[in-house]
């Protein structure tokens, strides 16, 4: 909730704080992306396979997500950062549409958080 208070001159300010709560902020999937891209990213420089980005807080269900993303899908980790709650993953286009599916089911469902309706793809 907005905290109010009164400058001098009797203008009203607010200051509103974000409080994470359990979310998946992004959930995004590259079905083919240009060679330059996993390079920049750092991933395998010999692949080209999709990529499936995700977003989530508090950061540790990061690890949880790979978990339930690998085991639901043929995909690898590109990428997780149990800091920030950055997950990348790569596989064939229809695997890392699965794993997204199933890790956003997984934490909805299961887990209580509020997530997309739907992934978004490029």
């Amino acid at each position: 909730m907005p905290s109010l208070d009164k400058d001098r001159e009797g203008i009203s300010r607010s200051i509103q704080e974000y409080v994470p709560g359990k979310q998946v902020t992004l959930a995004h999937v590259i079905a083919n992306p240009k060679h330059d891209v996993y390079v920049k990213l750092g991933l395998e420089s010999d692949r080209d396979d999709a990529i499936g980005i995700l977003t989530i807080t508090p950061s540790e269900a990061a690890i949880i997500s790979a978990d339930v993303g690998t085991k639901a899908a043929d995909v690898q980790i590109g990428f997780l950062d149990r800091f920030s709650g950055s997950l990348v993953i790569t596989g064939k286009i229809s695997d890392v549409n699965s794993a997204v599916r199933e890790i956003i089911n997984f934490l909805r469902n299961t887990l209580g958080f509020d997530a997309p309706d739907h992934i978004t793809h490029s």
